[in-house]
């Protein structure tokens, strides 16, 4: 089975991850279709380890995506300087790639779609119940879980997940 990471950006650009499970002999015929398309190729083991690094790397990225939306609705009414936080943010310490690319889309809304919020809120869902089958709870993605969920019941699941950032801004 494959997964992939990345989303409308990297697929244009050919800088798909692909996370494989399945049989290796697999895997090799179908590499020479995959790597076009891709920045590389994880063969992760056996059938399921690609949708389980999937859920995994999804839950990571709606707890940051969640922590970031309240981070620059707590920089915006404290009054700060947005930019100028954002740059502390962006080059430090909290700095990922999505940190970067969600805080440009949280302040300046996006036209189109990279990901959508209510496909982040189902990933939050499977990967929640995912981590309790495997004995391990998850409250951080249980809180993120329920910002994307706070977020989809006002109208925004069928935007970019960064939209998640408007239920806070609404609260004022």
């Amino acid at each position: 089975m494959r997964q992939l990471t990345g989303s409308r950006p990297q697929a244009n650009n050919g800088e798909l991850l692909f996370l494989v499970g399945g049989g290796a002999a697999t895997l090799e015929k179908a590499r020479t279709v995959l790597e076009p398309m891709s920045r590389g190729i994880v063969h992760l083991g056996g059938n399921g380890a690609g949708a389980a690094m999937k859920l995994i790397n999804n839950f990571l990225c709606g707890v940051q995506a969640s922590s970031l939306a309240e981070a620059i609705a707590w920089i915006e009414r404290s009054g700060l300087n947005r930019a100028a936080a954002l740059s502390i943010l962006t080059a430090g310490a909290p700095a990922s790639p999505l940190v970067k690319r969600l805080s440009e889309r949280m302040c300046d809304p996006p036209r189109e779609i990279n990901f959508r919020l209510d496909l982040m809120m189902k990933d939050l869902e499977y990967s929640t119940r995912e981590g309790r089958n495997h004995g391990i709870e998850l409250p951080t993605g249980l809180a993120a879980l329920a910002r994307f969920e706070d977020a989809a019941a006002k109208g925004f699941g069928d935007r970019d997940l960064s939209t998640v950032i408007e239920p806070l801004r609404e609260s004022r």
